[in-house]
């Protein structure tokens, strides 16, 4: 059974940090490619990171490029995101994702970053 469950999620001023994790049940994590992506209001939902299951290379688009990093944790079968110098634009919600042939996906947590 494949489950992806998200937390970190929050309110947090522009500027601040936060950490996203995501934790896998029913799969090894470190074998697929694994990423998050996030939906704000009115947008279609966006790629902010990925990292491939062989040998750990990470993808980031230049929206959050140098803010964000992405990461895994073998041991706790768990994925993380990283992300500093928040700002407004990316408040949304942010989800897990695992490219496996189908795709699935976490439930979501919701990033709010404002004054």
């Amino acid at each position: 059974q494949v489950q992806l469950v998200e937390s970190g999620g929050g309110l947090v001023q522009p500027g601040g940090s936060l950490r996203l994790s995501c934790v896998a049940s029913g799969f090894t994590l470190e074998k697929y490619a694994i990423g998050w992506f996030r939906q704000a209001p009115g947008k279609e939902r966006e790629g902010v990171s990925c990292i491939t299951g062989t040998n750990g290379r990470a993808y980031y688009p230049d929206s959050v490029k140098g803010r964000f990093t992405i990461s895994r944790d073998s041991a706790q079968n768990t994925m993380y995101l990283q992300m500093n110098d928040l700002k407004p634009e990316d408040t949304a919600v942010y989800y897990c994702y695992l490219a496996r042939g189908p795709d699935y996906w976490g439930q979501g947590t919701q990033v709010t970053v404002s004054s």
